[in-house]
């Protein structure tokens, strides 16, 4: 995990374009939308010292994707609430980095924010992202699941599930 370089806008903007890695985003990511999400990912990372880091493979890709941290940006049942999250290019998948860089974002959440609780969630259907958080040690509650306040109704992805991580539980 690292912070943001000039040169990771356009890997960004690429992964977000990939219809196999945006199957379950609940909007399309236009190239404006990706720079302004990148300066601002940037921007927030160096005056929280959380938030979106880029991930970096040593020896392989220099944008793999990317994992976060942060306080969730909507109100939900279960907010306030930390979550962790990932998304990575379609080259990257199935090496494990997802699961890799979770467990080092869960050490930032644990250790130096002092975390005691973290959420993470995805369309019901991403079933990809529900295993990441099964290896991480996570527990999903059904009576939990939401409706996704930022995903219009009726919409296929609307509906989330919400897994759960108390400190000292991890599977990291």
């Amino acid at each position: 995990m690292r912070g943001w370089r000039d040169s990771d806008v356009e890997p960004l903007v690429q992964m977000n374009a990939d219809p196999r890695v945006n199957e379950f985003l609940y909007r399309p990511y236009t190239r404006v939308i990706s720079e302004a999400a990148a300066a601002r990912m940037r921007e927030e990372l160096g005056r929280a010292g959380y938030g979106w880091w880029v991930v970096e493979v040593r020896g392989g890709p220099a944008f793999a994707g990317m994992v976060c941290v942060r306080e969730v940006p909507f109100e939900a049942r279960f907010t306030p609430a930390w979550e962790i999250g990932w998304r990575f290019a379609f080259d990257a998948w199935g090496h494990g980095y997802a699961t890799e860089a979770a467990r080092a974002a869960l050490d930032v959440a644990f250790g130096r924010l002092g975390l005691s609780e973290i959420v993470a969630f995805t369309s019901e259907l991403n079933l990809r992202s529900r295993r990441v958080m099964t290896r991480l040690g996570m527990t999903h509650d059904p009576a939990d699941d939401f409706e996704h306040p930022l995903v219009e109704e009726g919409h296929p992805l609307r509906r989330h599930v919400l897994y759960r991580l108390h400190a000292g539980r991890s599977g990291a």
